[in-house]
């Protein structure tokens, strides 16, 4: 590792650059959060593009539940958003999508016309495309084939950047969206996984504290496939704090003394300091399990870095 105040850069000795995929502002700090403002704190250039605004969203903080809030939910998103990206330090790019909302019945309702979800697919990803080959990340950190949680943004939000990968490094593929560019490391989100989940309920309950984690573990079967897609373990508890700030920052999104704040800080930087992934595609040299998302790309250290600079 470098020294402080010495940054990691790639061989040209630009900075490494991160960028992640997701569906919903918000999203960005629930997923990842605390290895984003790591890597920022570590010179890495991060830039989060989300898919949509969030549009049709509940407002899930009682505090903020009000007519006036409701009204207004898409100018409130946006700046909780721009609140979050300042605190975890990264950039951000908007999609320009609508959100699909998350159909609730039996039958389940259609999509609304003109959502995320129900966008063309090729399009979509070669909006993005057009992002990564400009941003040229070195790694993308995104939802896997289930979403992570099965709302059709995050599922939408997979196959468009499944997708604009392969649009970005395909040289023939509209050459109007700039110079071919392909990511050398793809990663899936793996954080709530049930052995994390396990290890914070045996620390709650070691501490004399009631677990928010009971009834969920109960009707949760050990699967032995999950812990396979565990390959990457990136230690993270300083940064938690960070993370928990930028969640704060979603109001309307998150109850401040709800589910997400449970259990206390210094317990989940005991019980698990990393935040977890699945490596799904390289094209360096790779030994797992990894504790370094930029782990096999050829770096190196330097006082300062190339004056290029991405900036939105």
């Amino acid at each position: 590792m470098c020294e402080i105040p010495q940054v990691r850069v790639d061989a040209e000795g630009r900075p490494l650059r991160l960028m992640a995929v997701h569906a919903h502002p918000d999203d960005e700090s629930s997923k990842g959060a605390a290895t984003m403002a790591k890597y920022v704190a570590e010179g890495v250039q991060v830039l989060v593009v989300t898919a949509t605004g969030g549009e049709r969203g509940d407002i899930l903080n009682p505090k903020m539940d009000t007519p006036e809030n409701v009204a207004n939910i898409a100018d409130l998103r946006r700046a909780e958003m721009a609140r979050a990206r300042e605190i975890l330090g990264v950039q951000q790019r908007w999609l320009g999508y609508v959100d699909s909302g998350l159909p609730e019945g039996d039958p389940l309702p259609p999509l609304p016309e003109g959502c995320f979800a129900l966008a063309d697919l090729d399009e979509a990803a070669t909006d993005l495309a057009a992002i990564i080959r400009e941003f040229r990340p070195h790694v993308v950190v995104t939802y896997d084939e289930n979403g992570g949680y099965p709302h059709p943004d995050h599922i939408r939000t997979h196959e468009v950047t499944m997708r604009g990968l392969e649009i970005a490094a395909d040289a023939p593929a509209s050459p109007v969206l700039g110079e071919p560019w392909q990511v050398p490391k793809v990663y899936y989100h793996q954080n709530f996984h049930r052995a994390r989940t396990v290890a914070l309920d045996a620390v709650m309950h070691e501490n004399g504290l009631e677990s928010p984690y009971r009834e969920r573990l109960s009707n949760w079967p050990e699967d032995p496939r999950q812990a396979e897609r565990l390959t990457t373990f990136i230690p993270a508890s300083d940064y938690f704090g960070v993370r928990d700030d930028a969640l704060r920052a979603h109001a309307t999104q998150v109850d401040p003394d709800g589910f997400w704040f449970a259990v206390p800080l210094a317990l989940q930087q005991k019980a698990w300091p990393t935040e977890d992934y699945q490596l799904v595609e390289s094209h360096v040299p790779s030994s797992l399990p990894e504790d370094d998302l930029f782990a096999g790309i050829p770096t190196t250290c330097a006082d300062k870095v190339d004056e290029w600079y991405y900036t939105i």
